[in-house]
């Protein structure tokens, strides 16, 4: 299928510029480039309550569907930035927009980046956060029974690998994951990451550098940075992954859809055409993308 029309323009506009390489940004400017880029996610969403708080000293985002009363189903959500970049910031429209569509409470987990913070400074940071949310979640008003843990890129990947902690800890499991377009294999052997590496503005080198910074010291098979490849999913709650056609990592984002199933997880999978990595942040010029942020709110609000 061919790229969408709003995306397509992006992607020409990042060839004719000469496919500027993540590599050569320098911090700063990378995570200034993806705060710009929000004026892609379509009109903010106002039926919402925003607020900032912090416990335990971690920071969250609290958004809540305005008017919302007592304990709400909740997402737990990770934002993407492979590793390096993201934040509240980038995702303030995500937020928003899936707290209003999915009748839930959304909290969004600061965790630390690299290059500052290494390996597994974020991956503590989601545990953390998860457990904090699970044990003051009547002061959230959070109903504990139906806890999704989402994320987009490298967030999908903290959802992941969180839950996977939880699962081994025995204390609380979420009622079901949501992973969108996850990064799950730092040898990038798939492959999607040849087919669709250089034309699609998040690259294949976006995608390494950012791996590089976060994990430099670290085993590119240690199961907490290639956790596709773990044999130890059986357990997990109901997991759905989302995939981009024109994305790096569409491949291994299917092969865990597929590697799950195998180890007896109740999994979904779905593909999206005409779109790249980060088009769930593309609302506002892709219509794919918000389609899919109704098909996820959806997927939230109605599990049990």
């Amino acid at each position: 299928m061919a790229l969408e029309s709003g995306i397509a323009q992006r992607v020409e506009a990042f060839i004719a510029a000469g496919r500027p390489s993540a590599r050569e940004q320098n911090i700063d400017d990378r995570r200034a480039g993806y705060i710009a880029s929000t004026v892609l996610a379509g009109e903010t969403e106002s039926r919402v309550q925003v607020e900032d708080i912090e416990l335990e000293t971690m920071t969250f985002r609290v958004v809540s569907p305005r008017g919302a009363m007592g304990n709400l189903p909740c997402v737990i959500y990770y934002h993407g930035g492979c590793f390096v970049s993201g934040g509240f910031a980038t995702h303030d429209n995500q937020l928003r927009q899936l707290a209003w569509y999915s009748g839930c409470r959304v909290i969004a987990v600061q965790y630390r980046l690299a290059p500052e913070h290494t390996f597994p400074a974020a991956h503590d940071d989601a545990e953390k956060g998860a457990n904090i949310i699970w044990k003051y979640a009547e002061k959230l008003g959070v109903d504990r029974t139906r806890i999704t843990l989402a994320g987009d890129s490298a967030g999908g990947h903290l959802a992941f690998v969180c839950a996977l902690r939880l699962k081994a800890a025995q204390q609380w499991q979420p009622a079901q994951l949501v992973l969108i377009y996850p990064m799950l294999d730092a040898t990038a052997g798939f492959e999607s990451y040849t087919r669709n590496g250089q034309d699609y503005i998040i690259t294949r080198d976006t995608l390494l550098s950012g791996y590089e910074m976060y994990m430099p010291q670290t085993d590119l098979y240690h199961p907490e940075v290639s956790p596709l490849w773990r044999d130890d999913f059986n357990g997990l709650p109901p997991t759905h992954i989302i995939t981009a056609e024109f994305d790096p990592l569409c491949d291994e984002g299917e092969a865990l859809y597929h590697r799950l199933q195998k180890q007896a997880v109740d999994c979904t999978c779905q593909r999206y055409l005409g779109v790249i990595h980060g088009f769930f942040q593309l609302g506002g010029v892709s219509q794919t993308a918000r389609n899919a942020m109704r098909d996820v709110a959806w997927r939230v609000a109605t599990h049990e």
